[in-house]
């Protein structure tokens, strides 16, 4: 019982350190103070070109995962494949933009897609390691992004952000699925972004 408590103990401990590890916005140029007395933003996601654990693009690995699972079972591999890149719009976009919203509450500002705001935010996933979890043993998902703040009609440039090693997982381990733990390294980048701005404008 009391190795029992002190497991548990540990993965509460490891959860906390996990969420509670300061990610920071790096500033690459420019700045976000154009963003003073908007209402809202829009939102954009590039998926164009991104790492995936070991390999270099994302294709190669989507072409090695659904080569494995067709090989176990037919159409496996296809339908995973699907689930991968539909939990962009179905998981991990929400999660930023709720995560966002949430952080800036305060300030009346919002992010959402396909509107007329005056200023964009460019979200680029340049690196993702899905993680796994297998019952006894688990890693989070960790992601690095790219995040371009421009002016909406032309495109020019205001501010380059970077976020590094942006962990994503539930807390209890209940994240089997590489899509939930994703998911939750895009809510995380958009809580920090959130947070970042917030001091930025105060």
């Amino acid at each position: 019982m009391k190795k029992n408590t002190f497991t548990a103990f540990l993965v509460v401990l490891f959860f906390a350190f996990q969420t509670g590890f300061a990610q920071r916005v790096d500033l690459r140029s420019g700045d976000v103070d154009v963003l003073a007395g908007q209402k809202i933003v829009n939102v954009q996601y590039d998926y164009s070109e991104f790492g995936v654990g070991k390999f270099a693009t994302e294709k190669e690995y989507l072409d090695k995962k659904s080569a494995e699972y067709n090989a176990k079972e037919a159409g496996k591999g296809d339908e995973w494949k699907k689930a991968w890149v539909s939990d962009r719009q179905n998981k991990y976009e929400p999660k930023f933009e709720e995560l966002f919203n949430k952080g800036l509450e305060d300030k009346g500002l919002k992010v959402n897609q396909g509107n007329d705001a005056k200023y964009t935010f460019i979200v680029h996933t340049t690196y993702l390691e899905p993680g796994y979890n297998v019952g006894v043993m688990r890693k989070n998902a960790y992601l690095n992004y790219k995040i371009d703040l421009v002016e909406t009609s032309g495109k020019k440039a205001v501010a380059e952000m970077v976020l590094t090693n942006v962990p994503g997982g539930q807390f209890g381990g209940f994240d089997f699925d590489s899509g939930t733990r994703i998911a939750e390294s895009y809510a995380k980048a958009g809580k920090v972004l959130a947070a970042f701005i917030d001091k930025k404008l105060k």
